[in-house]
């Protein structure tokens, strides 16, 4: 019956990281013990703190419709939490609260892409941008970079990748796969570039703003030349382990930020009244309150960077934030066991799955098909296990 779906939906691929999770679930159900570093989700519980205000929200029946840009007590929250961590001044009404960052960037695509539009993507991306964009009917541009510059692209290629027909650009840092975390003079050098198309615009993924390992976090918005380019994504999944809860905002110029509103509301209207005041009890607290998850993410990274680099043909670079490595694995391109060939990312990655059992994800789907994406959100025994499960199984190719 495929005839009948929409030529939009059939041109979607499937996301990698969830098709690979999926995949490692259903091996642990019949029984084969499977280690998934596939997903980007923290493996801690959200907050006490966080979960007693969404307990106070239900008993204080915060059940019905919220306004579809989210409660303007949260929303007045947010705004605080954008001076007080990014010397962003947004007002409540320039930002929109959605049900994921994931639909918080879908509400911005579709409502500045048109049908032709040239979309940037400096490589590696996450999966996700690449499907919205498509679904936009805009047309990516791809901004190469690779471990030998730290996975982030220089003014002078994102110069050269501008056009007429530019609408946006679309990053995050920390970034997701990699971990690469741009500094505030390497987003200097991006905002001189920016500044000398007024017509083009930024979306900065910035999730996982509050796992960066090594230096204070820097806003592209928080360049006053352009901050009416540039669209602030964020949300509490990554930093306040709430990924259920299922809580993402924009802080953007006021006409986008209507505009997303206008697009939510024919869509999904509000998020969860309850995940919005719990939303509300993380954001507006002390930052240290969280910061132990941080501080345990270094921890294995480090762990996960010091067992992999003992692994032949394995190159990983150093990131700083998130909670990823990002090793280029060429290295078994055009090896083989037992007659199986390893031509590329994809090939490794099931070889793993099925004769190793770990599940990672293929670079392929972050567009570097030379690299897996590994997430170190698993305890230290589980990682250590994993690594040694890949050195053993990747030892197999000849």
């Amino acid at each position: 019956m495929d005839k009948h779906l929409s030529i939009r939906i059939k041109s979607l691929s499937e996301s990698q990281t969830i098709a690979m999770s999926a995949k490692s679930r259903e091996m642990k159900q019949n029984g084969i013990d499977v280690i998934s570093l596939s997903l980007g989700e923290p493996d801690f519980n959200t907050p006490e703190f966080i979960k007693e205000a969404a307990i106070e929200a239900i008993n204080e029946d915060y059940s019905h419709y919220p306004p579809v840009p989210g409660y303007l007590e949260l929303r007045q929250v947010i705004s605080a939490k954008f001076k007080r961590d990014n010397n962003l001044n947004y007002s409540a009404e320039q930002i929109v609260v959605s049900t994921g960052a994931k639909q918080s960037l879908a509400n911005v695509i579709l409502s500045l892409v048109n049908e032709g539009d040239e979309v940037i993507l400096p490589t590696p991306y996450w999966v996700s941008y690449l499907e919205l964009i498509k679904l936009a009917g805009g047309v990516p541009v791809f901004v190469p970079s690779s471990i030998e510059n730290e996975f982030k692209i220089r003014p002078e290629q994102l110069k050269n990748a501008i056009t007429e027909k530019s609408k946006l650009m679309i990053f995050s840092s920390p970034c997701n796969p990699s971990g690469a975390v741009y500094s505030q003079a390497e987003l200097e050098g991006l905002k001189n570039v920016i500044v000398q198309h007024p017509g083009f615009f930024v979306i900065s993924d910035e999730i996982y703003e509050m796992i960066n390992f090594e230096s204070k976090h820097t806003s592209l918005a928080s360049f006053d030349d352009i901050y009416n380019q540039v669209i602030t994504v964020n949300g509490v999944s990554k930093g306040f382990a709430m990924t259920g809860w299922r809580v993402g905002y924009i802080g953007a110029p006021t006409w986008i930020a209507k505009a997303c509103t206008k697009m939510q509301g024919q869509f999904t209207s509000a998020t969860s009244g309850i995940s919005q005041k719990a939303a509300q009890a993380g954001i507006e607290a002390d930052p240290k309150q969280v910061e132990h998850m941080k501080i345990t993410f270094k921890k294995r990274r480090d762990l996960m960077l010091k067992l992999l680099n003992e692994i032949e043909g394995i190159d990983c670079a150093i990131p700083t934030g998130a909670f990823y490595l990002f090793p280029d694995i060429s290295f078994y391109f055009g090896k083989s066991y037992q007659g199986r060939p390893i031509q590329n990312a994809g090939d490794l990655c099931m070889f793993l799955l099925e004769e190793g059992r770990v599940a990672l994800v293929t670079g392929e789907a972050f567009g570097n098909p030379e690299c897996v994406r590994i997430s170190y959100a698993a305890s230290d025994s589980e990682l250590i296990e994993a690594v040694s499960r890949i050195k053993n199984t990747l030892a197999l190719l000849k």
